[in-house]
């Protein structure tokens, strides 16, 4: 492959939550990038690394990028899903707008363009900055949770479902051998597809997701059903921004005031032991989705991601987002990819697999 006549300086970042997959974008990026001559920065601690004087950025090379990247978890570049830039935190509790602050560090890094790996907000938030600082941008887009729209599979979100079966593989044994009903909660933010697809793979028997409504006498009666027929444990799944029957939100504070998600999973247990009047135990995998190797889907995906985004760059074609559809890798705008929230489909294909299984989906 013949190198560009006139050679590019590229930046990429990591922006959001990490997950599995970010490295082999990075390595896709930067292989591709040097056959053609080109120069990649890496951006440290997403936007952050742009705020700092000096600017915190680093080339990479084709040496820095070796194959051992591929199985690496987390990001080499460092992640941050805090800080608004727009509305940033200031220590004596107020925000400022920082934005210009970021766009000159872009600038002062000499880059062409910059290829931003993130999901919906920190794509908008990339967007905008783009458009301020007049910068081209290409995005990639990355969320275990998969709800990013006009993409069919983001990066991170196979690696998640494969860490979720194994849970549930593991958790059935241990179920089995106690007459225990299982309840495993994983994440998922907004969207059930963790929940859902690892469910159905890993053989739930029960299925909570937010897209669905559910009521505890649906769940109840179904492990009723289950010990009746003869077995003598159960599985659940359930998203963690599945709603109490109540309708309230199960959340947990964190350093510095923010607040995830967290207690549905044993919410869901205490009740069902209740009316069930069996042992149940919980299990929260948490952050245990994001870390560890990449599946070999995410390997592959990520580094058909950085090959792309480059194309895109020669191409002159900005403002776009990687995506996967029909089997291969295309582009949209990325307007329409954060405008359009991908959730779980009610009447989906993967909804009527897991009725056409027997599996209760709590309505």
């Amino acid at each position: 492959m013949t190198g560009s006549a006139t050679p590019k300086r590229v930046a990429i970042l990591t922006s959001g939550g990490d997950c599995a997959g970010l490295n082999a974008v990075i390595r896709g990026t930067v292989m591709y990038a040097a056959q053609l001559g080109w120069e990649v920065y890496g951006i440290e601690d997403g936007t952050h690394g742009l705020i700092d004087r000096p600017i915190r950025a680093r080339k990479l090379t084709v040496d820095d990028v070796g194959a051992t990247m591929l199985r690496q978890g987390g990001t080499i570049l460092g992640t941050t899903n805090k800080g608004n830039p727009f509305a940033y935190p200031m220590p004596d509790g107020t925000t400022m707008d920082i934005s210009d602050t970021i766009i000159e560090g872009f600038r002062e890094l000499g880059c062409e363009a910059m290829i931003g790996v993130g999901g919906d907000g920190s794509l908008a938030i990339l967007r905008r900055l783009a458009q301020q600082g007049g910068f081209p941008l290409i995005g990639i887009p990355k969320t275990i949770d998969n709800d990013l729209g006009q993409t069919e599979m983001s990066i991170g979100f196979d690696t998640a479902v494969s860490v979720a079966t194994e849970a549930l593989d593991r958790l059935q044994p241990t179920a089995a051998s106690h007459d225990r009903i299982m309840v495993l909660e994983v994440m998922g933010r907004d969207a059930g597809h963790i929940a859902l697809t690892a469910g159905i793979a890993g053989g739930a028997d029960v299925i909570l997701i937010p897209e669905i409504d559910y009521t505890l006498d649906k769940i109840a009666a179904h492990i009723r059903k289950i010990r009746q027929n003869g077995r003598n444990f159960a599985l659940i799944v359930v998203s963690e921004a599945v709603k109490t029957m109540g309708g309230e939100n199960l959340m947990v504070s964190l350093y510095g005031g923010q607040q995830r998600f967290g207690g549905i999973g044993h919410y869901i247990g205490a009740e069902v032991a209740h009316l069930c009047q069996a042992e149940t135990r919980v299990t929260v995998l948490g952050h245990v989705q994001r870390g560890g190797q990449p599946s070999a889907q995410d390997r592959l995906l990520a580094q058909a991601f950085g090959v792309h985004a480059i194309n895109l760059i020669r191409e002159g074609k900005f403002d776009r987002m990687v995506a996967w559809s029909d089997r291969k890798v295309i582009d949209v705008p990325i307007a329409e990819a954060i405008a359009h929230y991908q959730s779980v489909d009610p009447e989906g294909s993967l909804v009527m697999t897991a009725r056409g299984l027997g599996i209760c989906l709590g309505d």
